[in-house]
């Protein structure tokens, strides 16, 4: 006699995985070109292809000299761990000033020396970039002080109000202090 043999019946997850495979990988392959617009929006903004950043706050003159500033985002200051609350912020200056400046720092409040300028901005003088510290107890009245140092020893300094550079700041700073 022979002996007959069944296959063993197909478990549930195996007749979803079969009916539905399909549908699951087109899935998983649409997911990601969500969030590709905001991808290209980023690379658009650090190529510079999208200007300075998110909002331009305009010509700044220092002294001779003047640059052209710009929040990088149009948004709070983040956490930065230990380092606490930073600002991006980016900057160029003008065709006529890039031979003449050495250095371009920012800082909340007047610097009391070039000692105490500020965070410098670093990379080419078309489009410079920093991190400004924000701290919390900062008054809503404080200004964004600008420090150009020239390669012939010359400083000049320049300021506008906080709440013109960043009113998303000044929003937080507003926030944070109505915390108990």
């Amino acid at each position: 006699m022979s002996k007959i043999t069944t296959a063993p019946q197909p478990s549930r997850l195996s007749l979803f995985w079969h009916k539905w495979r399909f549908h699951i990988n087109v899935l998983l392959l649409l997911i990601p070109l969500g969030f590709m617009p905001k991808y290209f929006s980023d690379a658009a903004l650090f190529r510079g292809d999208a200007g300075l950043g998110e909002r331009e706050i305009g010509e700044i003159q220092v002294g001779p000299w003047s640059l052209r500033l710009a929040e990088l985002r149009n948004e709070a200051p983040r956490s930065d761990g230990p380092a606490g609350y930073l600002k991006a912020f980016s900057a160029a200056l003008c065709t006529a000033c890039v031979e003449p400046v050495k250095a371009t720092y920012l800082r909340i409040g007047k610097p009391r020396s070039l000692r105490a300028a500020g965070v410098i901005f670093f990379g080419t003088p078309y489009r410079m970039g920093t991190q400004l510290p924000v701290p919390v107890k900062t008054p809503a009245d404080a200004e964004l002080w600008i420090t150009m140092e020239g390669w012939d020893g010359s400083m000049h300094q320049a300021s506008i109000p906080l709440s013109q550079a960043s009113p998303a700041t000044i929003a937080w700073l507003n926030q944070q202090g109505a915390k108990p």
